[in-house]
């Protein structure tokens, strides 16, 4: 049988079904949010009070993408809007209480998530497959 060479294509498609399956066992697990939402909160609880812009430079998301989820995330009271001072347009992001407790439920979720990939290589696989995607991220980010 021939090796799949389409590196383009089973990078986009082992992050798409890892999304999928991270979103599936935060579902079950009772979390109610995804891995993305997640990914928001973890940045909130290393500061708080970012801007929208702020969230969308990490994730490298335009403002139109932070703007709905942050909207899910408000309805959801897992997160608050307040004005950002000199500055009408803008608004600073703040987690609340259930945010927090969101964030942990789902931290524990996305642990073991990341430990069952580990699960099956050696510790050496495992700095090799971090040092390829490392270099994939400097090489072909946006400059």
């Amino acid at each position: 049988m021939k090796s799949d060479d389409r590196l383009i294509y089973l990078l986009s498609v082992a992050q798409q079904t890892m999304k999928e399956y991270t979103n599936t066992a935060l579902s079950k697990a009772g979390v109610e949010l995804t891995m993305t939402q997640a990914g928001i909160l973890f940045l909130l609880k290393r500061k708080d009070m970012r801007t929208m812009s702020e969230l969308g430079a990490v994730f490298d998301i335009d403002n139109s993408a932070v703007t709905r989820l942050v909207d899910r995330l408000e309805k959801n009271g897992i997160v608050e809007r307040h004005p950002a001072p000199g500055d009408r347009r803008a608004f600073l992001i703040h987690m609340t209480p259930k945010g927090l407790e969101s964030l942990e439920k789902a931290k524990k979720i996305i642990m073991a998530v990341n430990e069952e990939l580990r699960r099956g290589f050696t510790p050496e696989e495992v700095e090799s497959y971090k040092k390829i995607l490392k270099s994939i991220l400097e090489r072909f980010k946006a400059r």
